[in-house]
């Protein structure tokens, strides 16, 4: 089977005024292409740092990255800004959608980037696909936290990529809410076919993963079947 994400002993330290923080010691781990990935543990284990570093975000600070078989950690910034566009999906908990332009722009924005001539008609399919038609053309300030984070999904998704990460997808939506964007990230994922990684609180959620990593105090604690 193909391995989408494999690190192996990797380490990160970020400097700070206090002097020098250790946030996570000696990371391995392989995640197979198509399966689905929770990371799991308290506030301040490392899960979002991980994240970030399979997402090319964060640099490590010793060991080795392989994404989709590249390693990502080898690579300048100007090539993992391209790798990432090209290969990976990306949903914030705090959504990062652009406020002076419109769920449509918002989506086909990458797309663009990308070169896809069809931007526009990926994106308005995309919104539609996660319940958005009827949003198409209004901004951020004018839809609820659970439509933007939608918006934060299609956008992510629009590209079809291979990998989609999310950091706490649902970490600022209320119950209904939250049950939905479950639904729907599950459902972009077999749509497209993604290897999915997500960092989240929620049991629910884990419990939908193909495998689940608990972490703590930077350190791989256990890995589940289902979430505890």
């Amino acid at each position: 089977m193909t391995d989408a994400l494999s690190l192996s002993n990797v380490s990160l330290s970020l400097r700070g005024n206090a002097g020098t923080v250790d946030i996570l010691h000696d990371i391995s781990l392989t995640v197979n292409a198509g399966d689905t990935l929770g990371l799991v543990g308290p506030s301040g284990s490392g899960k979002s740092s991980l994240l970030m570093l399979m997402g090319g975000l964060e640099t490590a600070t010793s060991g080795t990255i392989a994404a989709l078989g590249t390693d990502i950690t080898a690579m300048g910034e100007d090539d993992l800004a391209r790798f990432r566009r090209d290969n990976m999906g990306v949903v914030f908990q705090s959504f990062h959608l652009i406020p002076t332009m419109t769920a449509l722009e918002n989506v086909a924005t990458p797309l663009e980037l990308a070169g896809h001539r069809d931007a526009f008609d990926r994106a308005e399919a995309e919104l539609q696909a996660v319940g958005l038609a009827h949003r198409t053309h209004h901004y951020p300030a004018q839809m609820s936290g659970g439509e933007q984070q939608r918006v934060a999904l299609a956008r992510a998704a629009a590209p079809r990529p291979k990998l989609l990460l999310a950091d706490e997808p649902t970490g600022n939506l209320d119950e209904t809410n939250g049950a939905a964007i479950i639904d729907m990230l599950f459902g972009l994922r077999d749509r497209h076919g993604a290897t999915l990684v997500m960092v989240t609180h929620s049991n629910e959620l884990a419990n939908r993963c193909d495998h689940v990593l608990r972490l703590r105090d930077g350190r791989i604690d256990t890995t589940l079947r289902a979430a505890e």
